[in-house]
Parts: structure tokens; C-alpha cells; sequence
């Protein structure tokens, strides 16, 4: 049917082939990014929580940027709400940081979820056009001049739904593994922030 397909027809074909290939590549990668960083943020919290100051707190960018934020607020370590409150800005937007980075190469997923089934549409129109002009040609309605046109259409159809619906699935699957991640990275902010209270409370 794709040999014998119009050229339009052919090329819708082969993108969705393309986007349905893209699919399970980003679900692959990002499925071993994600669990990869979730076993790492909860290995954090888990020391962050045993620590009892932040020096025995293991090297990361939460713990780094509440180091540096003490170190800069040193001469006014008096105003503890102050230097907490800014110990919580930084982890925040590194918290946000982490989150954005996190959902990249998602989008390609939204994205083919949304046009594939559109794109295979257009296949379709275009390849049952197709039939009826040769219909009109033929000077006849015989179902076997007809139905491998139409058939050849469907299939671009049947292709656009191939690629969409799991892109759509997968894309929920990452939206709420990221949101667990995020919980995970919220968790380990508020850990470092009771540590450098704690430290800010011995000072």
C-alpha cells in the first residue's frame, strides 16, 4: 500500500513512522534520566536527613547554595530569619531550576500527541481525493478500482494514531514521575533548610 501511495500520502507516512520512532526513543532516555535522578534525590534526602550540620551534609547543589548563602550572609548571621529567608530563595529557584531541566524533551511528546492524529488526517483527505479523481477518470465506481486508494488513505490515519496515542500516554507517565521527582527535591530543600537553622541556632 505505501508503494503504491501518492507522494503526499507517502510523506505523511513516513514522518509519523519518524515521530512514532522519536516516541519510544524519548521514552527510553528519559525513562533512565528520570529514575536515575529519583534514586539519587532520595539517596540525598535520606543523608541530608541524618546530617546534623551542614557540613556533614553530602556535596550538592542544594547543600552548595545554602553553603554559599551562609558564607555571603556571615557578617549578619545575627539576623537569622533574614539569612533563613534567603537560604529558602536560593533553594527555591534552584528547586524551579531542577524542575525545568527535569521536563526537557517532554514537549516533543505533547506535541506529537497533539498533531500526529491531525497530520495522518490530512494523509487521509488527500489520498481519498486522490480516489475520487481516479474514480472520475476510471468512469466507473467498481470497488476494486476504489478500495486500494481508500485503503491507502486509512493507513496514513491508522499511522497518525499509531504515534499519537503513545505519545500521549508516555508524556502522562513522565508528567507525574516528574512531579514525584519534584516532591523528592522539595523534600530535600526543606531538609537542608532545617539543617542550616539548626546551625544558625548553635551560632
Amino acid at each position: 500500500m505505501f508503494s503504491q501511495a501518492d507522494w503526499v500520502v507517502q510523506a505523511v507516512m513516513i514522518g509519523l513512522a519518524f515521530a512514532s520512532i522519536v516516541t519510544w526513543t524519548a521514552f527510553v532516555a528519559k525513562t533512565l534520566e528520570i529514575e536515575a535522578a529519583v534514586r539519587r534525590q532520595r539517596r540525598l534526602l535520606a543523608e541530608v536527613n541524618a546530617a546534623r550540620t551542614l557540613g556533614e551534609a553530602p556535596a550538592d547543589d542544594l547543600v552548595a547554595a545554602a553553603g554559599e548563602e551562609l558564607r555571603m550572609s556571615a557578617d549578619v548571621l545575627t539576623d537569622r530569619d533574614g539569612v533563613k529567608e534567603r537560604v529558602a530563595s536560593r533553594l527555591e529557584r534552584l528547586e524551579a531550576a531542577m524542575g525545568r531541566h527535569m521536563l526537557k524533551g517532554t514537549g516533543i511528546l505533547a506535541t506529537i500527541g497533539a498533531t500526529a492524529p491531525f497530520v495522518g488526517l490530512f494523509g487521509t483527505v488527500w489520498g481519498i481525493m486522490n480516489s475520487f479523481i481516479g474514480i472520475s477518470r476510471a468512469h466507473t465506481t467498481n470497488l476494486a478500482v476504489v478500495a486500494p486508494g481508500i485503503a491507502e488513505a486509512l493507513l496514513a490515519t491508522a499511522l497518525g494514531l499509531v504515534a499519537a496515542i503513545p505519545a500521549v500516554v508516555i508524556y502522562n507517565h513522565f508528567a507525574r514521575r516528574i512531579a514525584a521527582y519534584k516532591a523528592l527535591v522539595g523534600d530535600t530543600s526543606a531538609a537542608v533548610l532545617r539543617v542550616v537553622s539548626r546551625d544558625l541556632g548553635r551560632s
